[in-house]
């Protein structure tokens, strides 16, 4: 088959869920299917279908997997761990062959720096679970923090990580080992990661966009300098005094050491062109992210 056609997604109209739906809808190729609690009332986007599943009972969420060519996980950090393990189980006994687990952000093959911003122990126990129960692929979204919500370090924005899953789907499923020759489907990309970025920028990037947007000079800010070691070691300081704070103030600034961690681009190569994401600007971005008032976030 030319792309994989039936897709669910928990998460569907959720921060990062809404724009892959957003995609697979413009896309036209794909049965969207909204996995949602048995009690939520969230409102799915018209042309999906929707399956309410119970958590606690494992036949209602294969019931709602049964068919699906894929299923797409984008869920908050702070959801119960056990989540989606329930959801790669049904999957799993539904004989889903595509998983792509809520693993949005940053490139899990640099130990260090994911261990020490708190991602890597959680996620790799996600991925080795769906590779121990065998019958689903997995694959992994390196896109860096989302610039349009926290203009964080190498970040892309919302809706790339949308075109990129869109992309991935619409270039065909078929088994590992046997993309036909095509350069980009899914088989290429089995218990891998995909490398995507909208932008790789410093601080002083940002803070310039933000400048040439604003009309503003750089005396109309108030700028400190800090440390990232410092940054860091507070951070880690705030949560063990059960400050929520410090556990974002530790994720970022690990990813602005002075080591290059938070760069994949040099060290991985990017997946851009493969999947035909274009070139994005970052002053256009960085507008909507100062200006907009009614967002999804």
């Amino acid at each position: 088959m030319s792309h994989v056609k039936n897709v669910a997604i928990v998460g569907a109209t959720g921060t990062v869920g809404s724009y892959i739906v957003d995609e697979l809808l413009k896309a036209g190729k794909h049965q969207v299917t909204a996995i949602t609690r048995h009690d939520s009332t969230a409102v799915s986007p018209d042309g999906v279908q929707v399956a309410k599943v119970d958590y606690a009972d494992h036949n209602s969420l294969v019931a709602a997997m049964r068919g699906q060519d894929v299923l797409v996980i984008t869920m908050s950090v702070q959801a119960p761990k056990e989540a989606q393990l329930k959801l790669i189980d049904a999957a799993a006994d539904a004989g889903v062959p595509w998983v792509l687990p809520s693993e949005w952000g940053l490139d899990q093959t640099n130990l260090p720096l994911v261990d020490e911003a708190f991602m890597g122990p959680p996620s790799r126990a996600v991925r080795k679970h769906i590779e121990e129960r065998g019958v689903s692929g997995w694959i992994g979204v390196v896109c860096g923090f989302w610039y349009d919500f926290s203009l964080g370090g190498s970040p892309s924005r919302y809706s790339r990580a949308g075109r990129c899953a869109a992309a991935g789907l619409a270039d065909g499923g078929g088994s590992e080992g046997e993309s036909g020759g095509k350069k980009g489907s899914l088989a290429d990309f089995r218990n891998s990661f995909v490398y995507i970025s909208s932008f790789c920028v410093s601080q002083r990037d940002m803070l310039e966009s933000a400048l040439r947007v604003t009309g503003t000079k750089l005396e109309d800010w108030k700028v400190s300098h800090e440390g990232s070691a410092e940054r860091y070691a507070k951070g880690l300081q705030m949560m063990k005094e059960g400050n929520r704070v410090g556990f974002v103030q530790a994720m970022y600034t690990r990813t602005f050491f002075p080591n290059d961690d938070g760069v994949y681009k040099e060290s991985r190569g990017l997946d851009n062109e493969l999947l035909g994401l274009p070139v994005e600007d970052l002053d256009e971005f960085t507008r909507l992210a100062v200006t907009r008032k009614d967002d999804k976030y």
